[in-house]
């Protein structure tokens, strides 16, 4: 087995209140090899981008890495000072945010953005910078004279494709996508997807994809994680949880998306809401939404454990 590219040791994220301490992520552990795509995904709130934000540190007051450690390459990056974390990002890992408008400022042109990007980590003239822009924009698709577009004058799937093409301009080894297709219609998600696996190909990276879209992360990843109020409940290759999932949790989400294919059949959704991450109960957080729950899911919480060779669940039914 390949040493890991990124391995995540205990993890844990607080958010402070003053009605009290919020635990978005609580004991993550989890690794990403070289080249691999690891997916991501759970509801909104369960952890899913608080565990991206703190891979890069980019968390804020009032969150809180309270726990745990993140080795990437044999480095710990919570320990990293802030000159080492300005090396660190973009060299080694990149993100692709969830709001390719919300990422791009609206006043500055494409190729001012992505030459800035450039000069501000590598030793090179402003004019060398922007024919690496433009070469990377036809990487992704655009052609290079957009270079003097503004966000504004470029459709959503264009801007997210600019997105990708900051995040690729120093070649990282590792690229966290946060729900990057999330506000695309379903032909430009395809586009861009595709994309993004020929890119994978060609400059060989890991990609942490996040999304809340099981069916669309069952077709990318090599492996997929599933997290639920902050702890990662199910973890394999994508092919088993796709297509024969374990935790209660993981059957609700799948069984909450129409097939395309077979007989039509009724949708059930999860039932109950999401804990509030204030007032956990004891015993299983999923434990009110659950139609297998057993007296012991009401006492112990669940540990993620080993059910199979590189596949793990946290449930009592095993």
């Amino acid at each position: 087995m390949k040493k890991p590219l990124l391995e995540i040791n205990n993890l844990c994220v607080d958010y402070v209140s003053p009605n009290g301490v919020a635990r978005a992520v609580n004991n993550v552990s989890l690794s990403i090899a070289p080249g691999e795509t690891l997916g991501i995904a759970g509801e909104s709130g369960c952890g899913k981008s608080t565990l991206a934000f703190a891979i890069t540190r980019l968390h804020k007051a009032p969150a809180l890495i309270s726990e745990g450690e993140i080795i990437y390459n044999g480095r710990d990056i919570l320990k990293m000072t802030n000159k080492e974390l300005r090396e660190f990002r973009w060299n080694d890992v990149s993100i692709v945010f969830q709001s390719a408008m919300n990422s791009l400022n609206p006043v500055i042109t494409i190729g001012e953005q992505l030459t800035d990007v450039i000069v501000a980590h590598k030793r090179i003239s402003v004019k060398q910078a922007s024919i690496k822009a433009k070469e990377l924009l036809t990487v992704v698709g655009i052609h290079g004279d957009r270079l003097s577009s503004f966000p504004h004058q470029l459709s959503g799937g264009m801007r997210q494709r600019v997105v990708i093409a900051i995040a690729l301009a120093l070649e990282p080894k590792l690229i966290i996508m946060d729900e990057p297709t999330t506000a695309l219609d379903v032909v430009v998600e395809r586009e861009i997807l595709n994309e993004l696996y020929d890119l994978k190909e060609k400059f060989g990276f890991s990609i942490l994809f996040i999304s809340h879209d099981l069916s669309l992360m069952g077709e990318i990843a090599d492996r997929i994680g599933i997290m639920y109020a902050g702890n990662l409940i199910e973890i394999g290759d994508a092919k088993t949880v796709f297509n024969n999932p374990s935790h209660p949790y993981t059957k609700g989400l799948l069984a909450s998306f129409p097939t395309i294919h077979g007989p039509k059949e009724r949708l059930y959704g999860i039932p109950g809401d999401p804990v509030n991450l204030l007032n956990l109960p004891t015993g299983c957080n999923f434990q009110k939404r659950c139609n297998d729950c057993m007296d012991i899911c009401k006492k112990d919480d669940p540990i993620l454990a080993e059910l199979n060779v590189d596949y793990k669940v946290a449930c009592h039914k095993f």
